[in-house]
């Protein structure tokens, strides 16, 4: 794959980079910067892609592990009033009931749910990404579409 190939391939699929940043990390700054460093690995690592066909894919792992990466290093002990401060504050911004509720959910779910309902992305293709059995990938979305079900039906959100 030549440099121009990359860069249209990098830019077809920039959307779907940041929503997969966002539901693993919170920070919009941090998505940025997990998703430019990804970019610049797997430039820096295209000869090990096997196939073109999978680029995407391979992309988004590698986006993945960087997020992960980043959120494991952040972990720092903040108090508990805090974080539910900065909570209803980010609450009372633009995000949906939907959004918060993805948000909460278990990391597993979230992104697996992300990746079907919100990106479009198949099982197979979900399978590859994550590298799980596509039964894992049916159950995870089950089980997120019965946690965001209840959630949303207890969620009250007032808006001041």
């Amino acid at each position: 794959m030549d440099k121009k190939t990359f860069i249209n391939k990098v830019l077809e699929c920039e959307k779907t980079l940041y929503n997969v940043s966002k539901s693993i990390l919170v920070n919009d700054s941090d998505c940025e910067d997990a998703v430019q460093e990804a970019i610049l690995k797997a430039f820096n690592k295209l000869h090990t892609l096997k196939n073109e066909e999978y680029f995407k894919t391979w992309l988004i792992r590698i986006l993945m592990n960087e997020c992960y990466k980043r959120k494991s290093k952040q972990k720092i002990d903040i108090p508990y009033e805090d974080c539910v401060n900065d909570l209803k504050s980010e609450t009372k911004k633009d995000y949906s009931e939907l959004y918060i509720a993805i948000k909460n959910l278990p990391k597993r779910i979230s992104i697996t749910v992300v990746l079907y309902y919100v990106e479009g992305y198949s099982i197979d293709e979900i399978k590859r990404i994550l590298k799980i059995p596509s039964g894992t990938v049916k159950s995870r979305l089950s089980r997120g579409r019965k946690l965001l079900k209840t959630t949303l039906e207890n969620m009250e959100v007032t808006y001041e």
